[in-house]
């Protein structure tokens, strides 16, 4: 409509004032909700052409428009904007098109396809996923899914750090305390054994560090010369250079943490195309650093190890090979960002991680470039806001993650909780139910978390998550299945649901503000990826929700005597439900079919 509506206003001025006008002067937005219309054209640029008063000139083009344009029903002037109204025969027109539509997201594909790669989750193999994780993950496999549906070709990529002086401290406690304790003899999940065994290493080592300080020693060298830390760096070292014993306890304790972050995984519904391993790219960055301080674009160090010097870009030195020639974590990522690139040759490279790394994109982009790598410009760092309990922020070394496997299974405890309450499964089969309170615990979850703006920080609150009333994924859901009761019940009466036929002749207030609402999808879905926000989606299907829970509260749908409009509200009632569906199906939350 907006396109049409610049063309006709374009035939306007030409008509009226005898002028060609561009398109930049023609600016055209959705009226205020506190105006009465529905697209409100800024008049001022075209006081040029008119030589006349804002409210003149408006009321000149707004009665031309009625005049000239069926689908112009009426209009007003509010100072200097135009505000028009669209006949109720467009939008019934316009919703057979939306009704028409096989997947809804026809409308958001981009003209122009690109190969992006979404990095999320990029866990630690010292220790299970948490709470943290679950925002990554959800907001990673989100924007795979968004991206996707606009006609991108993406691929899901995950970099394990499964190797660096973390995951020594975990290995260390083990070799020390755990008295060759497996997930099997113990009954834990293996990323949660070795996650205990990093805690038990950073409760050690503290009583190391404590008693060097009472001993009188500074506080930066008593963490650097406890007997913990210098064994840790020297079991680092023996890793590095293969040492056979090391390298075992390094693949066996990590193949318990695989085996745990796969079940999880599973839990959150996301999965991978690719996993890097940063034990493979490290030497792949080792190799480029080497490469470079020949060219004499990195520079060594008296102590010997690998510098970059980047502050001609206003950043600072950047350390790349410590002196006993073990890598960093940035080693590994510019190995990563150059085996990525030569697999996928990819247009954009999103990394989806917290906010407290934006330094750390913005030296790794730098870097590259430095380098030589000119496709560097493609790499987007997706930097999001932390997460938070009620209680305050978690900490991994103190033990206190809340973590993700607990979560989702009290998640799901209260699904179950509230659903008994509400008494509404009682010839619901125990699979069923099993089933049901999965999906409505999941389902609270990942919508309470991508409702937010992902930039910004947020608490998660599990109660306020499960609400059925408030701005949450049950009451998404409800409604969804709220719809799908009335098509059951149609068939039930006998009416036939695969084939109802509408004129819309006969619709009222309420219709057109839904199918207003309906309108809004293609262009919500294009702004989430184009922002890279569910959070855009996550808030439209609460409003599209609410609005049609507001529709169905006021009229009646079967119980309709006139057959043209209880048709006519069933057709609406189905496209709402599709297009519930799928932007849930794109933020990764499943749909039960009844609640």
């Amino acid at each position: 409509m907006e396109i049409v509506l610049k063309e006709k206003i374009k035939e306007a001025v030409k008509i009226i004032y005898n002028s060609e006008v561009k398109d930049d002067l023609i600016q055209i937005q959705e009226t205020r909700k506190d105006f009465k219309g529905d697209f409100t054209l800024v008049v001022f640029p075209l006081l040029r052409f008119s030589k006349n008063t804002p409210e003149k000139t408006g009321e000149t083009i707004g009665q031309y428009l009625k005049d000239n344009f069926t689908a112009v029903s009426g209009f007003n002037v509010i100072k200097g904007f135009l505000n028009l109204e669209i006949s109720d025969a467009w939008w019934v027109e316009y919703f057979k098109k939306i009704a028409a539509e096989k997947t809804h997201l026809e409308n958001c594909k981009v003209s122009h396809p690109e190969t992006i790669l979404v990095e999320y989750s990029s866990p630690n193999t010292n220790k299970p996923l948490h709470l943290g994780h679950i925002r990554n993950n959800l907001l990673g496999f989100s924007l795979y899914r968004i991206l996707s549906g606009c006609g991108h070709r993406v691929i899901k990529t995950n970099i394990v750090n499964d190797r660096g002086i973390h995951i020594c401290k975990s290995m260390l406690a083990w070799q020390k305390f755990g008295n060759g304790e497996t997930p099997e003899s113990s009954g834990m999940k293996g990323d949660h054994l070795v996650g205990k065994y990093y805690v038990l290493f950073e409760k050690n080592y503290k009583e190391q560090v404590e008693k060097l300080i009472q001993n009188g020693i500074d506080a930066t060298e008593a963490k650097n010369s406890a007997t913990l830390m210098k064994e840790t760096r020297e079991m680092l070292l023996k890793w590095e250079t293969g040492d056979e014993e090391i390298v075992s306890l390094w693949k066996m304790m990590n193949s318990w943490v695989y085996v745990g972050f796969d079940e999880t995984y599973k839990k959150l519904g996301v999965d991978f195309d690719k996993i890097y391993y940063e034990s493979d790219t490290y030497k792949v960055g080792k190799d480029i650093v080497l490469r470079a301080l020949k060219e004499k674009i990195l520079y060594r160090n008296e102590d010997n190890s690998v510098w970059a010097d980047l502050t001609p870009d206003g950043l600072d030195q950047k350390l790349l090979l410590r002196s006993d020639g073990t890598a960093v974590y940035m080693t590994q990522d510019l190995g990563t960002a150059v085996d990525r690139y030569k697999e996928f040759n990819f247009d954009k490279n999103i990394y989806v991680v917290g906010n407290e790394q934006n330094y750390h994109f913005q030296v790794l982009k730098a870097l590259l470039k430095r380098i030589g790598y000119n496709w560097a410009d493609g790499l987007i760092h997706f930097s999001y806001g932390m997460v938070e309990l009620p209680e305050g922020r978690m900490k991994s070394r103190e033990g206190t993650i809340v973590d993700a496997d607990d979560l989702i299974k009290e998640m799901q405890l209260t699904a179950m909780e509230v659903s008994l309450e509400l008494g509404k499964l009682s010839d619901f089969s125990d699979e069923e139910k099993e089933d049901i309170f999965r999906k409505i615990g999941m389902g609270a979850l990942k919508y309470y978390i991508l409702k937010v703006d992902p930039r910004k920080n947020m608490t998660f609150n599990p109660a306020e998550s499960i609400d059925f009333n408030g701005n949450t994924g049950p009451f998404i859901q409800y409604t969804y299945t709220r719809i799908k009761s009335v098509f059951r019940k149609a068939e039930h009466l006998g009416i036939n649901t695969g084939q109802i036929s509408f004129s819309g002749t006969k619709t009222g207030p309420k219709e057109i503000e839904l199918i207003k609402l309906l309108r809004k999808f293609s262009e919500t879905v294009s702004a989430a990826a184009t922002s890279y926000s569910p959070a855009l989606i996550a808030n439209y299907c609460y409003d599209l929700s609410r609005e049609y829970n507001q529709f169905y509260h006021d009229f009646s749908i079967l119980g309709e005597a006139e057959e043209e409009i209880r048709n006519f509200r069933m057709v609406l009632s189905k496209v709402t439900s599709e297009i519930i569906y799928t932007g849930m199906w794109l933020l990764g939350i499943e749909m039960p079919e009844r609640m």
